[in-house]
């Protein structure tokens, strides 16, 4: 092998560092000028000016303010659906919810830094308090719902197209881990929009996950007792 052949592929490897630590730096960039001024007091414009990059060449990485500012929870959700394409699906008789939750913890141990811990809260509490930013999430979340079903109709042998159990599936686990996340990000205080300096751990998330999957397991035998005083509580 030439040394010009052998040499090739750097080129194409230093392009695709450059663009992740650009896609990087937006995202960084845009949480603090966000969390410091609020959402609606930063304009693509200065965002860009603030990077040193045109906004075409943001539009190359996201659709929008909403769509950046969401990027790090969007990233773990789009390494799921990765996973979910190219994974193995594990032995036949596998039910599905588990194969879902399997799936979203593979996505959670690829995905999780210190850093991007630190990015989800940032990015939360923005959420919590910026309806826009709360409506990209719904509309990313439909999106990544129906994608992850595409797939499982896809690479599974279900008979009836119409079957309600993957979708009831999915929407099982998307809720799971939202309770996750936020019992979560409660130790920090930004469920209550008065953060600490103090960042939970990935490894804890991914613990609180489990926890949440292991309390969905147990709805079905959740048992219901009557209170016996039913009057009001002061």
């Amino acid at each position: 092998m030439s040394t010009a052949s052998a040499s090739a592929p750097a080129p194409s490897s230093l392009r695709e560092r450059k663009k992740r630590r650009t896609r990087q730096l937006l995202v960084d960039t845009s949480l603090e000028l966000f969390t410091e001024r609020g959402f609606g007091n930063v304009t693509l414009d200065e965002l860009c000016d603030s990077v040193e990059v045109s906004k075409r060449t943001f539009f190359r990485y996201f659709t929008s303010k909403e769509d950046v500012a969401m990027a790090p929870t969007q990233d773990l959700w789009l390494t799921f659906i990765d996973v979910l394409e190219t994974a193995g699906l594990g032995p036949a008789d596998r039910p599905v919810l588990l194969l879902i939750q399997d799936t979203l913890l593979t996505a959670l141990d690829r995905t999780t830094t210190d850093d991007w811990s630190h990015r989800v809260l940032l990015s939360r509490n923005l959420a919590e308090r910026t309806p826009s930013m709360d409506a990209h999430g719904l509309h990313f979340c439909d999106r990544t719902t129906r994608a992850a079903l595409a797939t499982l109709h896809r690479r599974l042998d279900i008979p009836d197209p119409a079957d309600l159990r993957p979708r009831l599936a999915v929407d099982m686990v998307v809720a799971a881990f939202h309770c996750a996340l936020a019992t979560w990000a409660s130790a920090t205080g930004t469920a209550t929009g008065t953060a600490t300096n103090t960042t939970p751990s990935p490894d804890s998330l991914s613990a609180h996950t489990r926890h949440a999957f292991t309390a969905l397991a147990a709805v079905p035998a959740f048992p219901v007792t009557p209170r016996q005083d039913t009057s009001p509580r002061p």
